[in-house]
């Protein structure tokens, strides 16, 4: 009997467990790499999604920032974690689309470490001084940089704000002198300190500065002026004809991460972009809300692949 009894209770055992295991994803936290600061436009994004899409799942999502090396360490971190679906990457135009033109090795492969879940949103930048500066459009800064070149120094965050100024330098004709900074944060205080004269930075990192009178924009990089920063136009319309340069962000998991995760995790996603206070939030942050998913958005990633891939290679910019 005592045999019978113990039979049962390991047959009990296994089928509990077999059904803990079995149970639907997801069954615990889910894990957001930012591969950046704290404080960045992809990180406020990222946090305010994370919300809600833990509302949706049933389970908190807890965003983990991992900096360094302009997006690679964690990236690459991701890249190598279990492709379960516990632990997902909020990838930047920079990580994903830049990184292989850049660096020789960044530690990952953009296409065959991911599988795409939904494009989250649009980033664009923003030229930026301090409101005591009389310098307050981009024909005065071109003008300025021209009369004294390479004594103009302007701070940059990332990638994309670094091409953001390459391009402004040669297709404006502006010898401005790029100052490399690892976050936003530190970058704004030397601005508002007078460290440094200018900033490009992405509008969701500054627009809390610009809208309280801290910063003052001269110009953004949509390819018209846009509601994230009213009345500030933008540097196509201030005389460099088609310019248009943005960042972008799209939640990724490891490649390999089981289909139904990806469907559920997707669907969710392109739910919250669609709800109105998403978009009115999203503006507030200083992101437009984008979303695509499926086959439009790897398509999307293909030709941002190649687009960054020229730029890179046109204006030689090289990483630090």
């Amino acid at each position: 009997m005592s045999r019978i009894l113990l039979c049962l209770a390991i047959l009990t055992g296994l089928v509990a467990g077999g059904h803990a295991f079995a149970q639907p994803y997801p069954n615990r936290p889910v894990r957001i790499v930012v591969p950046y600061p704290a404080g960045q436009g992809t990180d406020v994004a990222a946090r305010y999604l994370a919300q809600q899409l833990a509302r949706n799942i049933g389970q908190n999502v807890i965003v983990e920032n991992r900096p360094g090396a302009a997006g690679n360490i964690g990236t690459q971190f991701v890249a190598k974690t279990p492709a379960d679906g516990y632990t997902l990457l909020m990838g930047t135009n920079a990580t994903h689309a830049a990184a292989p033109f850049l660096f020789v090795s960044p530690g990952f492969d953009p296409e065959a470490d991911f599988d795409p879940i939904a494009l989250t949103g649009v980033l664009p930048m923003a030229i930026l001084t301090t409101p005591a500066n009389p310098i307050d459009n981009l024909a005065k800064l071109v003008a300025a940089a021209k009369a004294k070149p390479d004594a103009i120094n302007v701070a940059v965050t990332t990638t994309t704000s670094r091409s953001t100024l390459e391009m402004i330098r040669q297709l404006a004709g502006a010898p401005l002198f790029p100052v490399l900074y690892k976050g936003s944060g530190q970058s704004v205080t030397d601005l508002i300190g007078g460290q440094v004269d200018f900033m490009v930075d992405t509008v969701a990192s500054v627009r809390g500065q610009v809208t309280s009178g801290k910063l003052k924009a001269l110009a953004i990089t949509s390819l018209a002026a846009s509601e994230l920063l009213p009345g500030v136009k933008s540097v196509a319309e201030q005389g460099v004809p088609n310019f248009l340069i943005v960042g972008w962000n799209v939640l990724f998991a490891p490649r390999g991460t089981p289909p139904e995760a990806i469907r559920l995790l997707s669907t969710e996603m392109v739910k919250i972009m669609a709800q109105p206070e998403t978009r009115e939030r999203m503006l507030t942050l200083g992101v437009d809300p984008q979303a695509a998913s499926g086959a439009e958005l790897a398509a999307f990633l293909r030709s941002e692949r190649e687009k960054w891939g020229r730029l890179i290679k046109a204006m030689n910019i090289k990483p630090e």
